[in-house]
């Protein structure tokens, strides 16, 4: 990390979850009557052809107001500030701007970026104000339908940036939970949040996300999904970098690991950083039974990672090359099965691949009910008529369908959707060189996993490089005792003790 170094900045950490996510910070009085008029001018003149903009005047003139009635809510607009302004008179209502509520801004972007955050701007005289009364509409939140475990919490995110900062603050209570907060697009200006733990995180690290982030140059950014593609270290590798859940659980879990995450304005997936590829085989499910059950689960989707990538591949290789590795008594009934068969076994596969992937789409774009029953309904007939037309033989079906559930077991939809494209390679080494096809894909994998970084940090870590410690939190579930985490917190929080006694 010594390479990261990056120019001294001031960074803005939000601590408080009730603050709102508009920057607004107080400012001098204005110079002169002309830059306040001006200010007023320019904004309704940005802001003239929108449908929803209402603009209304008061005391004679004296006061004007400027909001979008879509983005506030009716009720707090009308408590707070329209039935004041009707019966006080300009002079009675100046106290009223001493309250925290009246955010002094004189300058004109911010005063556009706080109205489109479903703030009202007030012109009073030579002094603007923000006044935050947005009452944006909002989904509840709900149990996560990607991330189900069977025990442990079950709420999630949702699409409200001060929603999400609000489930993380519920679980993490304390002041060394620092935020920074950042701006992408150059139209959408979508608000980015990273959260770290002071003391626990590596502030390189921290500088150097923030940094990445800030050179992005687009004109919107929609979700969590495409920033990170964009500040990617290998945007052209089949494998996510950047670990994304919708679970606060889990992303509290990365906080205390010394991790960073990121929270998108408008979108429900967090996503965390430096990740492995170890991260993406983990689950809540992992740590809320017993070490020895975890780790039985763990190493079986690592299992599930090798049948997926080369059971199909496999069959592939000693259909085509290799018939002297089938046992003598099962080469009787694969040769009965694939005496119709007029393809050669590589076309055979990837054509049920093909097929089991159209499934898998259409199963998750239908609804739920429709879903399920072209899964099941789907497969059974397609698959029966398959080996009754004689295009495929009935143990490729099982050899498919094997290495289809296997895709299911792992956690992350988004690896799995990685770990199935890189399928259809070793199938295809297979269909050429057999066995050698194989273990050549294979290693070209290893090698291409080991050279990924996510934020320079190791991809492929604590196998490349090895550190044996850590094989208790990835490649294993160990004990809690063995599980090192939060050591960083406490002996900076004994220091501080030792700093109180002194």
């Amino acid at each position: 990390m010594g390479r990261l170094r990056t120019k001294a900045k001031k960074i803005f950490l939000q601590e408080d979850s009730d603050t709102d996510f508009v920057n607004l910070h107080n400012t001098p009085n204005f110079n002169s009557k002309e830059k306040t008029k001006a200010t007023y001018e320019k904004t309704l003149k940005e802001l003239g052809d929108s449908f929803d903009l209402v603009h209304r005047s008061f005391n004679e003139g004296e006061i004007h107001i400027i909001y979008l009635n879509s983005l506030v809510d009716s009720h707090t607009l009308e408590w707070e500030i329209l039935s004041p302004l009707r019966k006080m008179s300009f002079q009675h209502f100046e106290k009223a701007f001493q309250q925290s509520l009246y955010k002094r801004e004189n300058i004109h972007e911010k005063v556009i970026n706080g109205i489109l955050d479903g703030n009202v701007s007030m012109f009073a005289g030579e002094k603007t104000y923000l006044i935050n009364v947005s009452g944006l509409e909002e989904r509840s939140i709900t149990q996560s339908e990607t991330e189900t475990v069977i025990n442990g919490p079950h709420d999630s995110f949702n699409e409200v940036l001060k929603t999400n900062v609000s489930l993380i603050r519920r679980r993490v209570r304390s002041p060394r939970l620092k935020m920074i907060k950042l701006s992408v697009g150059k139209i959408s200006k979508t608000k980015v949040l990273l959260i770290y733990i002071e003391g626990m995180a590596n502030m390189d690290v921290v500088n150097h996300l923030k940094e990445r982030i800030k050179s992005v140059k687009v004109d919107s950014i929609t979700d969590s999904n495409v920033l990170i593609q964009m500040i990617d270290d290998h945007q052209n590798s089949p494998f996510p970098q950047y670990y994304t859940t919708e679970r606060p659980d889990i992303a509290v879990t990365k906080l205390y690991a010394g991790k960073i995450i990121g929270l998108v304005d408008d979108s429900p997936n967090i996503f965390c950083t430096p990740s492995s590829f170890f991260d993406f085989f983990e689950s809540s499910d992992d740590y809320n039974q017993r070490w020895i059950i975890g780790t039985g689960v763990r190493l079986l989707r690592y299992m599930a990672l090798f049948i997926t990538l080369i059971l199909t591949a496999f069959y592939v290789s000693i259909c085509t090359y290799h018939y002297e590795m089938i046992p003598q008594s099962l080469l009787q009934s694969l040769m009965q099965s694939r005496s119709r068969v007029p393809f050669p076994p590589i076309f055979e596969a990837i054509f049920l691949e093909i097929v089991i992937e159209l499934l898998r789409e259409a199963g998750a774009r239908l609804p739920t009910k429709i879903g399920q029953t072209i899964g099941i309904v789907g497969g059974i007939v397609i698959g029966q008529a398959a080996v009754e037309a004689g295009i495929t033989s009935n143990i490729l079906i099982i050899v498919v369908a094997v290495s289809a559930i296997a895709s299911f077991i792992v956690p992350s939809y988004i690896m799995s959707a990685s770990i199935r494209i890189v399928r259809f390679q070793f199938i295809l080494m297979a269909g050429f060189l057999g066995n050698i096809g194989i273990f050549f894909a294979l290693g070209i994998l290893i090698i291409h996993l080991t050279g990924l970084t996510n934020l320079s940090s190791p991809y492929f870590m604590p196998i490349s490089p090895t550190f044996f410690k850590d094989w208790m939190d990835s490649i294993v579930r160990g004990p809690f005792y063995k599980i090192k985490k939060g050591q960083p917190v406490q002996s900076l929080m004994q220091n501080d003790d030792e700093k109180e006694r002194n």
